[in-house]
């Protein structure tokens, strides 16, 4: 028996190139990281195409291939295992999906992760379906631009969503690539810019209206399906992802079972379809020891480990505020940040 695992271990070192595919697919493999049959073990059809921009038809035969000689690793360790250094890689590559403005992409990293959750939280009127508005006009950014030039799913509970606005935060955007382009008088550029309009933008958002409890957590778990159908979306937004279960649950322990096996398909989609997940979420007031209060993310202490990143969003001397309150990588602090005419920019320094 051990003898067959190690020749089955063996065969997995079996380089991509040699494998009977095209050369382009063995060449787009490659250059996204899938260098031997291991590298394929345990990806789907689905994540594969996206990362390597084939087919999922070549994706699928090339995991075929693979499958034919690592049949007999049935384990989930097997299928999920890779090396520090891989995941090192992976992540480095990553583009972020930008909020325009430089301050709070910097306290995010970049911006918004792929393969992460990210959460916002806040009072009323402070930004949070707008910032989400943002981040689905700002995913289609070419990759030229630096963008990622995906789609974006947007998911909507309090029926905050409003698509003049969406167009108007689309067209600053629009506005933003052609002064890039002009400036830096690149013909290509100035091109691409040419055949993209507020339009294309605001098709590439796929808008759901969920009215309850139920609905919001019947469409997280048909999302996978969803995604494989439409491999161009990078972005997923919930928006909000408390309103339903703050208005409808008396039995606290059930609704926290339903929101741990919510965010459990959410964390599966961000993982397994590579897109950013951001949630927004209301807050509540806490009392502490003394009669000391402050506002703290909703939905309990149980829902705080959800989210990998965990923003708060306040006001501070009549200025927008963003704290990071919780992240496994990023150093918590806090930057300004404004609502305009054109969406989410950096505070104006000047005025």
């Amino acid at each position: 028996m051990e003898t067959d695992v190690l020749r089955r271990v063996s065969s997995l070192r079996r380089d991509v190139t040699t494998l009977p595919l095209a050369s382009h697919v063995r060449q787009s493999l490659v250059d996204a990281g899938y260098a031997t049959l291991a590298d394929l073990v345990g990806a789907t059809p689905a994540t594969v195409a996206r990362q390597a921009g084939i087919s999922q038809d070549e994706a699928l035969e090339a995991l075929q291939h693979g499958g034919s000689t690592s049949a007999g690793l049935r384990s989930p360790v097997w299928r999920s295992g890779k090396t520090a250094d891989v995941i090192f890689e992976q992540e480095r590559r990553r583009r972020r999906v930008v909020t325009f403005c430089p301050a709070l992409d910097e306290l995010l990293g970049g911006g918004v992760a792929p393969c992460e959750i990210t959460e916002f939280c806040g009072v009323p009127g402070i930004g949070k379906t707008q910032l989400g508005m943002q981040l689905a006009v700002d995913v289609q950014i070419p990759q030229e631009f630096g963008g990622l030039a995906g789609q974006a799913v947007y998911i909507d509970t309090e029926g905050s969503f409003m698509a003049e606005r969406a167009e108007e935060i689309a067209d600053a955007c629009l506005e933003h690539l052609q002064k890039i382009a002009t400036s830096a008088q690149d013909a290509d550029l100035l091109r691409l810019v040419s055949k993209w309009d507020v339009e294309k933008m605001l098709a590439n958002i796929h808008f759901f209206r969920v009215h309850d409890s139920t609905e919001q957590i019947a469409l997280v778990h048909v999302l996978p399906e969803f995604l494989c159908a439409h491999p161009e979306v990078r972005l997923v937004v919930l928006d909000s992802v408390a309103f339903h279960f703050r208005q409808e649950f008396r039995d606290m322990a059930k609704r926290t079972r339903l929101l741990a096996s919510m965010m459990q398909g959410l964390m599966n989609v961000a993982n397994d379809s590579q897109v950013a997940v951001v949630l927004t979420n209301q807050v509540t007031t806490k009392v502490h020891g003394g009669g000391d209060a402050r506002l703290v993310p909703a939905l309990g202490d149980s829902f705080a480990h959800a989210s990998t990143n965990r923003v708060l969003l306040f006001w501070h001397e009549c200025e927008r505020h963003a704290h990071l309150y919780k992240s496994p990588y990023l150093p918590g602090r806090t930057v300004a940040y404004a609502l305009t005419s054109q969406g989410v920019r950096g505070v104006d320094k000047s005025a």
